[in-house]
């Protein structure tokens, strides 16, 4: 099964004044997938992720944020759409990824799903 899921949203970039328009992407394939957030022209950055089914758990295993686009919150939002994918299919997360684990640990609502090992 194959699934390809778009969002959108738009948001003013730090250095620039006008809208960007971005695109999430979730490539879900078997047991793991990728989440990629994409501008009007390229790859901004991209979550890799397995889910263990039986156990209701959706691992992050790697964010990359493209070094163009570092320090301005896209990591946090590739994992905040992970957290939503996560609870739209009632899964626990666990971060594997040290990025991931930082972000969710300073998060405020993500007790409810946040798995610490």
């Amino acid at each position: 099964m194959n699934l390809k899921k778009k969002n959108h949203f738009i948001f003013t970039k730090f250095r620039y004044s006008k809208l960007q328009k971005m695109n999430y992407e979730n490539h879900k394939s078997g047991n793991g997938g990728v989440i990629t957030l994409k501008n009007d022209s390229e790859e901004v950055g991209r979550l890799t992720y397995t889910i263990f089914p039986e156990e209701n758990k959706l691992i992050i295993s790697f964010v990359l944020v493209h070094p163009q686009f570092e320090g301005r919150g896209m990591g946090k939002f590739l994992v905040e759409h992970a957290i939503q994918f996560a609870r739209e299919n009632n899964w626990k997360i666990y971060p594997h990824c040290s990025y991931a684990r930082s972000v969710m640990n300073r998060m405020n609502d993500v007790e409810d799903i946040l798995l610490q090992r």
